[in-house]
């Protein structure tokens, strides 16, 4: 019987066990590994393997040559040089306010969602889905359209602004082009949290907060508010860490101007092929991201030892 039990615990973890050791694990441990090696001649990697003095093909690298192979002149140049430190500032900043801009307009959507009828409220959340249903790049290059010379936004906000004497402004490859796609992208991420999370209270307690002469603000703060933290902060991690490292938008539709984090790791690998510098950068992303995660799971963790 405990074997039986043993083996059908396997045969349920064993295989994304598996998936996650292959495609996560091994691939992180490789790039960890890359960063602490030298660039090669002709750009990737320098070679561990290759012929030796006898003309045959051997492993390179020995206890005797092994700081010809191994190097930390690549964390070195990312923390001497203050520039990419402005640019993970730079990127923070961009999802971070790309995050507040979600929250503060999936909240009320979410609400409504939560609160409509059940006749309605499937169809309200299959639109908020609704965007997932076409390819990521053709929604980003229609925004491209939107928000280029010719756009009608851009059109209508230059002939008001050149009802006040103001010259013409370009919206494409500007910040406020960045954040307005990367908000785009992401709000359906942060309304389906919320959705989940409200859709869950207990009314009564609103009743029984106005009963005792609370208004609708203080219902909000003091109930609505406490209780739909944990949603509050799934939301936002799962639009603060996508964004964060995002290369696809800045690079479509913010030019010079949008450059992040992301676009400079794709930048390293793709086109300078400076893979050990790309690795510490991805490296150094992916320990922001997992100090922001253990910051939310702590602060989560608070919010329940509160009794929220």
């Amino acid at each position: 019987m405990a074997h039986s039990k043993r083996l059908s615990k396997w045969l349920i973890s064993g295989p994304p066990l598996l998936y996650l050791i292959l495609f996560f694990a091994i691939p992180t441990l490789i790039m960890v590994f890359a960063a602490f090696r030298f660039p090669g001649d002709y750009g990737g990697l320098l070679p561990l393997i290759g012929t030796n003095d006898a003309g045959s093909t051997a492993l390179l690298i020995n206890r005797e040559n092994w700081h010809d192979f191994l190097t930390l002149d690549n964390f070195a140049r990312f923390f001497d040089d203050p520039i990419y430190i402005e640019l993970f500032v730079k990127s923070f900043w961009y999802a971070g306010i790309t995050t507040l801009v979600c929250l503060v307009l999936a909240y009320p959507l979410a609400w409504l969602i939560a609160r409509s009828s059940k006749k309605y409220r499937d169809l309200l959340v299959l639109l908020v889905i609704l965007p997932f249903w076409s390819n990521f790049l053709v929604r980003v290059y229609a925004w491209m359209i939107i928000l280029g010379p010719q756009g009608y936004l851009a059109r209508a906000a230059n002939a008001f602004l050149a009802l006040f004497g103001f010259g013409p402004i370009q919206i494409l490859f500007s910040h406020f082009a960045v954040i307005l796609v990367l908000v785009y992208v992401h709000l359906p991420f942060m309304v389906l949290p919320l959705y989940a999370n409200l859709e869950k209270h207990d009314m009564n307690l609103l009743d029984a907060a106005q009963d005792l002469g609370a208004n609708a603000w203080q219902r909000f703060w003091r109930i609505t508010w406490p209780l739909s933290l944990p949603g509050v902060f799934a939301g936002a991690a799962l639009v603060f860490i996508p964004a964060l490292g995002m290369f696809a938008v800045p690079d479509l539709v913010g030019g010079t101007d949008g450059f992040m984090v992301g676009n400079l790791i794709k930048q390293q690998f793709l086109d300078s092929r400076d893979w050990p510098f790309g690795s510490v950068l991805s490296i150094m992303l992916t320990l922001a991201v997992l100090l922001l995660a253990a910051i939310a799971g702590w602060l989560g963790r608070g919010g329940k030892r509160d009794g929220i």
